[in-house]
């Protein structure tokens, strides 16, 4: 894998990470605000800026997506999804105030384990 691929995948991951966790604090606050003021969820999502640029992050990083499955074997590239599965864990709890358990983070880094795993095999 090229530098540039390994770059664009990385680009991918971690944005549709970032596209998740806007989309995640943008839910948060349309319901809020359709459960304060009354009206439907949906048309309060449509509105929220974080729902929309949300969104847009995660448009992005399908198209990138697609970029690098145009470069990248697909058993090399989905492997890596684990580390959007690690930032948006870690995001859930440093930006979002969400709590998890011991397991949550066995779990993570288990998977992260997976990802090294296949990144070094494939190296070899």
């Amino acid at each position: 894998m090229t530098l540039s691929s390994l770059l664009l995948l990385l680009f991918a991951v971690f944005s549709s990470a970032a596209g998740q966790v806007m989309l995640k604090h943008g839910m948060k606050t349309a319901a809020a605000t359709a459960a304060a003021a009354g009206g439907s969820l949906a048309a309060r999502a449509a509105t929220t800026p974080w729902v929309i640029v949300g969104l847009t992050v995660f448009a992005a990083s399908a198209v990138a997506w697609m970029s690098t499955l145009a470069r990248v074997p697909l058993s090399i590239a989905y492997p890596f999804n684990a580390l959007g599965y690690l930032v948006v864990v870690l995001a859930a709890v440093g930006l979002l105030g969400e709590r998890t358990s011991p397991w949550t983070w066995a779990g993570s880094l288990l998977v992260v384990a997976g990802l090294v795993t296949v990144f070094c095999g494939q190296r070899s």
